[in-house]
């Protein structure tokens, strides 16, 4: 997009149009009211925006789901065993401010209303962030949401727990009023069906060992994963979008983290979350994020007005 413009040599492009009639036959089992309150606080996604995009991608996914049960039964019917059915993992990555959580959330909802009923858990990586004792050691408080801000380690054996098929395996949980992983609460994921997991790195392989010794990495745990694009300066615009209206809301907490910012008059909150922005998010977008997007196996690439307004899928 703009000087990251996307090659799209490796995928199939859709307008919405092209997209929407995809949906076949698919019903449509949310209602407004549903869609308005799964959006995220400044993600205006409509319910029209949620069948046309929404409904093709489910449908598509069942395709998947069914594919890579198919691959599990082979292996196993070789192998001599029944092997434990294990979970579908769908990974929903892209910048700050993208609108992650709402395709999640919309994601989750659509596929649990499955004529099949299938139990569908969602994760963020926001919980595997080391806390901030341990980044504040490390000199990474101006680092969070850097690869090096999470312990990898943790999120990787929590996959492979899962894919193995474990009966429940938990994850840590985070607070965005505090700002911290909360160290007494964990969240429980058992049995699923289908998990999608949420987060801005997701997609990153990481540094292979030049010994050729086998390592894994989180994205390889993954069965289908969805990159949400947008252009930078549109990226920037409803960062400070998102933090003017926290500045009003969640901010004046007095158990927020964020406290301090309430008090600032309006310039002065603009001014600081542009900072913020083009210091830290902006960098880890350019040095991180945006490099996993050809990775994906779906684009949805926004416009400025928060609808998507093409779809890119990986060919097979």
């Amino acid at each position: 997009m703009g000087a990251h413009k996307l090659d799209y040599a490796p995928y199939l492009t859709f307008s919405m149009a092209e997209w929407a009639r995809l949906r076949a036959d698919e019903p449509m089992t949310l209602d407004a009211e549903d869609v308005d309150h799964l959006r995220a606080l400044n993600d205006p996604i409509s319910l029209a925006e949620a069948e046309e995009v929404y409904l093709p991608l489910t449908r598509l996914l069942s395709f998947y789901v069914e594919a890579v049960q198919a691959v599990h039964i082979a292996s196993t019917r070789f192998l001599g065993h029944n092997g434990a059915k294990v979970p579908f993992v769908i990974g929903v990555a892209g910048s700050v401010a993208v609108g992650k959580s709402t395709t999640a959330r919309i994601l989750r909802a659509l596929l649990r209303r499955w004529p099949s009923s299938p139990k569908v858990d969602l994760v963020t990586t926001d919980g595997f962030l080391h806390p901030n004792a341990v980044l504040k050691d490390r000199g990474l408080m101006e680092r969070k949401g850097f690869p090096e801000s999470y312990d990898r380690a943790a999120f990787v054996n929590f996959l492979a727990r899962i894919k193995s098929g474990e009966p429940s395996v938990s994850a840590p949980t985070y607070s965005h009023l505090v700002y911290d992983v909360l160290p007494d609460e964990r969240i429980w994921i058992e049995k699923p069906d289908i998990l999608i997991v949420e987060g801005l790195n997701i997609l990153q392989p990481g540094e292979l060992p030049k010994t050729g010794k086998p390592i894994v990495f989180a994205s390889d745990f993954i069965d289908f994963s969805i990159y949400i694009d947008a252009e930078e300066e549109v990226l920037e615009d409803w960062y400070v979008e998102r933090f003017m209206k926290l500045r009003q809301t969640a901010f004046r907490d007095p158990k927020s983290f964020f406290r301090r910012f309430a008090e600032l008059t309006e310039d002065e909150a603009v001014s600081t979350a542009k900072d913020i922005w083009r210091s830290i998010n902006l960098a880890n977008l350019r040095e991180n994020i945006l490099p996993t997007r050809g990775r994906a196996d779906l684009i949805l690439e926004k416009g400025r007005d928060h609808a998507i307004h093409q779809v890119a899928l990986r060919k097979v």
